[in-house]
Protein backbone atom coordinates (compact mmCIF):
# COMPACT_ATOMS: atom_id res chain seq x y z
CA UNK A 1 0.00 0.00 0.00
CA UNK A 2 1.60 3.32 -1.34
CA UNK A 3 2.24 5.47 2.05
CA UNK A 4 0.70 8.68 0.11
CA UNK A 5 -1.75 10.88 1.50
CA UNK A 6 -4.44 10.71 -1.39
CA UNK A 7 -5.41 14.03 -2.18
CA UNK A 8 -7.31 12.89 -5.12
CA UNK A 9 -9.92 11.16 -3.53
CA UNK A 10 -9.92 14.41 -1.21
CA UNK A 11 -11.03 16.55 -3.51
CA UNK A 12 -13.62 13.95 -5.30
CA UNK A 13 -15.13 13.66 -2.05
CA UNK A 14 -15.09 17.27 -0.79
CA UNK A 15 -16.34 18.82 -4.18
CA UNK A 16 -18.40 16.42 -5.78
CA UNK A 17 -21.85 18.61 -5.26
CA UNK A 18 -19.72 21.46 -7.72
CA UNK A 19 -20.12 22.38 -10.79
CA UNK A 20 -17.28 21.16 -13.30
CA UNK A 21 -14.48 23.94 -13.74
CA UNK A 22 -13.69 23.50 -16.69
CA UNK A 23 -16.32 21.58 -18.54
CA UNK A 24 -17.17 23.60 -21.35
CA UNK A 25 -13.37 23.45 -22.43
CA UNK A 26 -12.54 20.22 -24.63
CA UNK A 27 -8.84 18.35 -23.73
CA UNK A 28 -6.59 18.35 -26.10
CA UNK A 29 -3.83 16.29 -26.52
CA UNK A 30 -0.21 15.98 -27.58
CA UNK A 31 2.57 13.66 -27.92
CA UNK A 32 5.61 14.76 -25.61
CA UNK A 33 8.50 12.33 -26.23
CA UNK A 34 7.38 8.97 -24.92
CA UNK A 35 4.02 10.20 -23.76
CA UNK A 36 0.73 11.79 -24.77
CA UNK A 37 0.14 15.48 -22.48
CA UNK A 38 -3.57 16.23 -21.46
CA UNK A 39 -3.97 20.12 -21.59
CA UNK A 40 -6.21 23.31 -21.88
CA UNK A 41 -5.54 26.43 -22.89
CA UNK A 42 -7.53 30.03 -21.76
CA UNK A 43 -7.84 33.34 -22.96
CA UNK A 44 -4.86 34.93 -25.26
CA UNK A 45 -1.59 37.41 -24.99
CA UNK A 46 1.56 36.35 -23.30
CA UNK A 47 1.67 32.64 -22.03
CA UNK A 48 1.18 31.43 -18.32
CA UNK A 49 1.91 27.82 -17.89
CA UNK A 50 0.65 26.43 -14.72
CA UNK A 51 2.59 23.17 -13.22
CA UNK A 52 -0.26 21.45 -10.68
CA UNK A 53 1.06 19.87 -7.66
CA UNK A 54 1.24 16.16 -5.27
CA UNK A 55 -1.21 14.05 -6.90
CA UNK A 56 -3.37 16.55 -8.51
CA UNK A 57 -4.79 16.68 -11.78
CA UNK A 58 -5.60 19.97 -14.23
CA UNK A 59 -9.49 20.18 -13.05
CA UNK A 60 -7.97 21.23 -9.15
CA UNK A 61 -7.11 24.75 -10.39
CA UNK A 62 -9.33 27.05 -8.94
CA UNK A 63 -12.55 28.47 -11.69
CA UNK A 64 -11.99 31.94 -10.74
CA UNK A 65 -8.39 32.25 -10.52
CA UNK A 66 -8.41 31.00 -14.10
CA UNK A 67 -10.55 33.07 -15.68
CA UNK A 68 -8.81 36.58 -14.05
CA UNK A 69 -5.76 35.04 -15.38
CA UNK A 70 -7.22 34.32 -18.63
CA UNK A 71 -8.33 38.08 -19.34
CA UNK A 72 -4.58 38.63 -19.32
CA UNK A 73 -2.86 35.64 -20.32
CA UNK A 74 -3.10 32.53 -22.34
CA UNK A 75 -3.16 30.12 -19.61
CA UNK A 76 -2.13 27.15 -20.14
CA UNK A 77 -2.90 23.68 -17.69
CA UNK A 78 -1.87 20.08 -18.12
CA UNK A 79 -1.77 16.88 -16.46
CA UNK A 80 1.50 15.76 -15.32
CA UNK A 81 3.42 12.50 -16.54
CA UNK A 82 0.78 9.76 -15.49
CA UNK A 83 -1.64 11.99 -13.54
CA UNK A 84 -5.06 12.26 -15.27
CA UNK A 85 -5.59 11.87 -18.67
CA UNK A 86 -1.79 12.39 -19.70
CA UNK A 87 -0.43 8.88 -20.09
CA UNK A 88 3.02 7.36 -18.79
CA UNK A 89 5.76 4.51 -20.07
CA UNK A 90 7.72 3.03 -18.31
CA UNK A 91 10.67 5.79 -17.08
CA UNK A 92 11.28 6.07 -13.48
CA UNK A 93 8.77 9.03 -12.30
CA UNK A 94 11.47 11.98 -11.04
CA UNK A 95 11.23 15.61 -10.11
CA UNK A 96 13.78 16.14 -12.92
CA UNK A 97 11.77 14.20 -15.45
CA UNK A 98 8.97 16.61 -15.02
CA UNK A 99 10.78 19.35 -15.38
CA UNK A 100 12.27 17.64 -18.71
CA UNK A 101 8.45 17.05 -19.74
CA UNK A 102 7.41 20.49 -18.90
CA UNK A 103 10.08 21.81 -21.51
CA UNK A 104 9.13 19.46 -24.07
CA UNK A 105 5.57 20.19 -23.93
CA UNK A 106 6.47 23.91 -24.45
CA UNK A 107 8.32 22.72 -27.35
CA UNK A 108 5.36 20.83 -28.55
CA UNK A 109 3.46 23.60 -28.45
CA UNK A 110 5.89 26.19 -30.26
CA UNK A 111 6.18 28.17 -27.24
CA UNK A 112 9.89 29.75 -26.27
CA UNK A 113 9.24 31.61 -23.71
CA UNK A 114 6.77 31.70 -20.78
CA UNK A 115 5.65 32.46 -17.32
CA UNK A 116 5.42 29.57 -14.69
CA UNK A 117 3.36 28.95 -12.12
CA UNK A 118 3.97 25.89 -9.78
CA UNK A 119 1.70 25.02 -6.93
CA UNK A 120 2.96 22.56 -3.98
CA UNK A 121 4.92 19.46 -5.76
CA UNK A 122 4.89 21.85 -8.86
CA UNK A 123 7.14 24.56 -7.40
CA UNK A 124 9.41 21.56 -7.57
CA UNK A 125 9.41 21.24 -10.72
CA UNK A 126 9.21 24.80 -11.36
CA UNK A 127 12.32 25.35 -9.75
CA UNK A 128 13.96 22.21 -11.53
CA UNK A 129 12.76 23.61 -14.79
CA UNK A 130 14.22 27.09 -14.02
CA UNK A 131 17.82 25.57 -13.24
CA UNK A 132 18.06 23.74 -16.16
CA UNK A 133 15.99 25.90 -19.03
CA UNK A 134 16.30 29.10 -17.66
CA UNK A 135 15.88 30.68 -21.18
CA UNK A 136 12.41 29.41 -21.40
CA UNK A 137 11.03 31.24 -18.24
CA UNK A 138 10.52 34.75 -17.97
CA UNK A 139 8.94 35.34 -14.67
CA UNK A 140 8.47 32.70 -11.95
CA UNK A 141 5.92 32.07 -9.35
CA UNK A 142 5.97 29.54 -6.28
CA UNK A 143 3.36 29.04 -4.63
CA UNK A 144 2.69 27.07 -1.52
CA UNK A 145 6.62 26.27 -2.42
CA UNK A 146 9.79 24.30 -0.37
CA UNK A 147 13.07 23.47 -1.88
CA UNK A 148 13.25 20.07 -1.34
CA UNK A 149 16.10 18.30 0.53
CA UNK A 150 17.59 18.53 3.85
CA UNK A 151 16.74 22.43 3.96
CA UNK A 152 13.18 21.68 3.35
CA UNK A 153 10.85 22.29 6.43
CA UNK A 154 8.07 19.26 7.30
CA UNK A 155 4.61 19.64 8.23
CA UNK A 156 4.51 19.29 12.44
CA UNK A 157 4.75 15.69 14.00
CA UNK A 158 0.96 16.48 14.51
CA UNK A 159 -0.06 17.17 11.24
CA UNK A 160 1.55 14.30 9.53
CA UNK A 161 -0.22 11.86 12.33
CA UNK A 162 -3.41 13.48 11.30
CA UNK A 163 -2.51 13.07 7.66
CA UNK A 164 -2.02 9.49 8.24
CA UNK A 165 -4.96 9.07 9.77
CA UNK A 166 -6.99 11.19 6.89
CA UNK A 167 -5.64 8.93 4.43
CA UNK A 168 -7.53 5.91 6.22
CA UNK A 169 -10.87 7.74 6.24
CA UNK A 170 -11.65 9.33 2.47
CA UNK A 171 -14.70 10.11 2.52
CA UNK A 172 -14.27 12.18 6.04
CA UNK A 173 -14.60 15.53 4.69
CA UNK A 174 -14.44 17.53 7.57
CA UNK A 175 -11.02 16.01 8.59
CA UNK A 176 -9.66 17.03 5.43
CA UNK A 177 -10.56 20.42 5.07
CA UNK A 178 -8.19 21.58 8.08
CA UNK A 179 -5.23 20.51 5.67
CA UNK A 180 -6.10 23.16 2.96
CA UNK A 181 -7.53 25.83 4.89
CA UNK A 182 -7.09 27.62 8.07
CA UNK A 183 -9.29 26.90 11.42
CA UNK A 184 -10.09 30.80 12.00
CA UNK A 185 -11.32 30.88 8.49
CA UNK A 186 -13.30 27.61 8.73
CA UNK A 187 -15.36 28.91 11.52
CA UNK A 188 -16.60 31.63 9.26
CA UNK A 189 -17.06 29.24 6.33
CA UNK A 190 -18.84 26.61 7.50
CA UNK A 191 -19.65 25.05 3.98
CA UNK A 192 -16.09 24.98 2.58
CA UNK A 193 -16.51 22.15 0.16
CA UNK A 194 -18.15 24.72 -2.05
CA UNK A 195 -15.14 26.76 -2.40
CA UNK A 196 -13.44 24.13 -4.31
CA UNK A 197 -13.92 22.89 -7.56
CA UNK A 198 -15.51 18.96 -8.77
CA UNK A 199 -12.86 16.64 -10.06
CA UNK A 200 -13.86 13.97 -12.56
CA UNK A 201 -10.11 13.40 -13.51
CA UNK A 202 -8.68 9.60 -12.10
CA UNK A 203 -5.27 8.61 -11.78
CA UNK A 204 -3.96 4.69 -11.18
CA UNK A 205 -2.87 3.91 -7.70
CA UNK A 206 0.15 2.79 -9.71
CA UNK A 207 1.50 6.23 -10.89
CA UNK A 208 0.21 7.87 -7.80
CA UNK A 209 3.13 5.96 -5.86
CA UNK A 210 5.38 6.38 -8.65
CA UNK A 211 4.55 10.33 -7.95
CA UNK A 212 4.80 9.80 -4.14
CA UNK A 213 8.02 7.91 -4.60
CA UNK A 214 9.68 11.18 -6.89
CA UNK A 215 8.71 13.08 -4.27
CA UNK A 216 10.68 11.24 -1.59
CA UNK A 217 13.49 10.57 -3.76
CA UNK A 218 14.10 14.65 -4.88
CA UNK A 219 17.40 16.42 -3.42
CA UNK A 220 16.55 19.59 -3.48
CA UNK A 221 17.79 22.55 -4.84
CA UNK A 222 18.67 24.84 -2.10
CA UNK A 223 21.79 25.01 -2.77
CA UNK A 224 21.67 26.27 -6.57
CA UNK A 225 18.71 28.91 -5.90
CA UNK A 226 20.97 31.76 -5.82
CA UNK A 227 21.30 30.60 -9.48
CA UNK A 228 17.71 31.86 -10.08
CA UNK A 229 18.08 35.26 -11.81
CA UNK A 230 14.71 35.29 -13.37
CA UNK A 231 11.70 37.42 -11.20
CA UNK A 232 10.40 35.52 -8.78
CA UNK A 233 7.06 35.63 -6.87
CA UNK A 234 6.99 33.41 -3.66
CA UNK A 235 3.26 33.40 -2.01
CA UNK A 236 2.12 31.16 0.34
CA UNK A 237 -0.23 31.37 3.36
CA UNK A 238 0.36 32.13 7.09
CA UNK A 239 -1.17 29.17 8.08
CA UNK A 240 -0.55 26.38 6.09
CA UNK A 241 0.45 23.22 7.54
CA UNK A 242 0.92 21.17 4.80
CA UNK A 243 3.91 23.13 3.44
CA UNK A 244 5.11 25.63 6.33
CA UNK A 245 5.18 29.16 5.28
CA UNK A 246 8.80 29.25 6.38
CA UNK A 247 9.95 27.23 3.47
CA UNK A 248 8.61 30.36 1.33
CA UNK A 249 10.55 32.56 3.26
CA UNK A 250 13.86 30.04 2.78
CA UNK A 251 13.26 30.44 -0.66
CA UNK A 252 13.24 34.11 -0.76
CA UNK A 253 16.15 35.07 0.94
CA UNK A 254 18.11 32.97 -1.89
CA UNK A 255 16.80 34.09 -4.55
CA UNK A 256 17.78 37.65 -5.32
CA UNK A 257 15.32 39.10 -8.14
CA UNK A 258 11.92 37.84 -5.67
CA UNK A 259 9.03 39.32 -4.14
CA UNK A 260 7.35 37.09 -0.84
CA UNK A 261 4.35 37.63 0.10
CA UNK A 262 2.18 36.22 2.76
CA UNK A 263 -1.21 35.87 2.94
CA UNK A 264 -2.85 36.48 6.69
CA UNK A 265 -5.25 33.51 7.90
CA UNK A 266 -4.42 31.53 4.75
CA UNK A 267 -3.61 27.66 4.02
CA UNK A 268 -2.05 25.70 1.42
CA UNK A 269 -5.60 25.84 -0.41
CA UNK A 270 -5.20 29.95 -0.87
CA UNK A 271 -6.46 29.96 -4.24
CA UNK A 272 -9.67 28.52 -3.32
CA UNK A 273 -10.38 30.35 0.04
CA UNK A 274 -9.66 33.88 -1.47
CA UNK A 275 -9.33 33.58 -5.27
CA UNK A 276 -9.71 37.22 -5.78
CA UNK A 277 -6.89 38.40 -3.75
CA UNK A 278 -4.72 35.60 -4.83
CA UNK A 279 -5.24 36.55 -8.54
CA UNK A 280 -4.85 40.26 -8.11
CA UNK A 281 -1.54 39.05 -6.12
CA UNK A 282 -0.24 37.20 -9.11
CA UNK A 283 -1.64 39.92 -11.85
CA UNK A 284 0.35 42.84 -9.74
CA UNK A 285 3.57 40.50 -10.08
CA UNK A 286 3.30 39.29 -13.72
CA UNK A 287 2.67 43.15 -14.45
CA UNK A 288 5.26 45.12 -12.45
Amino acid sequence: MCPAVNIVNFFICAGKDLYDIMQPMKTKFVRVRDINVAYKIFGRGYPLVLIMGYMGTMDMWDKTMLNMLASHYRVIIFDNRGMGKTSASDKKFTIKLFADDVASFLGALDIKCAHVLGWSMGTNIALEFALKYPGKINKLILYAADCGGLKAISPSSRVIKQLAESDKMPHNRKQRFKFLFSAKWLKKNTCPHKYLPKVKEATSSENLCRQTKAVEEWPGVYRRLKEIEHPTLVVTGTNDVLIPSANSMLIAQQIKNSWLVQVKNAGHGLMYQYPKGFSKILLTFLGA
